[in-house]
């Protein structure tokens, strides 16, 4: 595998570089990872993304692939063990959808909370647990959205529920109630247990939780007139 020239250009606090982070190490594909520097990024980043300018960054001997769910799929598709999208060409429709509904819906609602107040801090919340409301639905009492198997939308997905709480913890707002998203409040913790390999590149929850304190002092300070 390490043959095959993988290289991981990243950031250790980016959850969109660990979904490529937990898909190489569930298909066990070896591989290089480069830690960028964000507000220096290194001339490789630049070289192989030039269009966004972002990581992460999945390199496939020389090749660089951009915006972390085409990686995913680029990755299970190259690699063929331990599949994450199903066969059914209808499941694999509603993972991709799913993601993308994450990626669209939950993810701005969570972190503008972060950068909200008030009324409009009240109302992007609402929203936000109407959302993750209807991601409960649909994992619905299951350990993982691959059901038996840890899937596509598990490792597309599943990060926003530790980020959640740590956003929770900062701001002392509830966004995941465990009444109303009791398979939500343990989704995340199911994946690192069912595979401790994954434990072994998540970031752990007080580093991220130092790491977004200061993130959010900075939003507020660029807020204040």
């Amino acid at each position: 595998m390490a043959g095959e020239g993988v290289k991981l250009l990243g950031y250790w606090a980016s959850p969109y570089a660990l979904r490529v982070h937990w898909a190489l190490k569930l298909k066990g594909v070896e591989y290089d990872y480069q830690e960028e520097d964000l507000p220096n990024k290194s001339p490789l980043l630049l070289q192989y993304n030039p269009v966004h300018k972002k990581i992460p960054v999945l390199v496939h001997n020389g090749k660089p692939i951009a915006e972390s769910l085409v990686i995913l799929e680029y990755i299970d598709e190259t690699w063929k063990q331990n599949p994450l999208l199903p066969e059914d060409p209808y499941e694999r429709a509603k993972a991709r959808f799913w993601a993308k509904f994450v990626d669209d819906k939950c993810v701005p609602g969570i972190f503008a909370t972060f950068s909200k107040v008030g009324e409009e801090q009240q109302k992007i919340v609402k929203e936000a647990r109407e959302n993750l409301k209807l991601l409960e639905g649909e994992l619905d009492k299951k350990r993982f959205f691959g059901d038996t198997r840890i899937g596509f939308i598990d490792v597309a997905s599943a990060w926003i529920i530790c980020w959640a709480q740590i956003v929770e913890e900062i701001i002392d707002i509830k966004l995941i109630d465990a009444e109303e998203m009791p398979s939500l409040v343990v989704w995340f913790q199911n994946i690192l247990e069912a595979a401790p390999i994954l434990k072994e590149c998540t970031p752990p929850k007080d580093k991220l939780l130092e790491h977004n304190k200061g993130f959010y002092k900075m939003l507020v300070a660029s807020a204040s007139p």
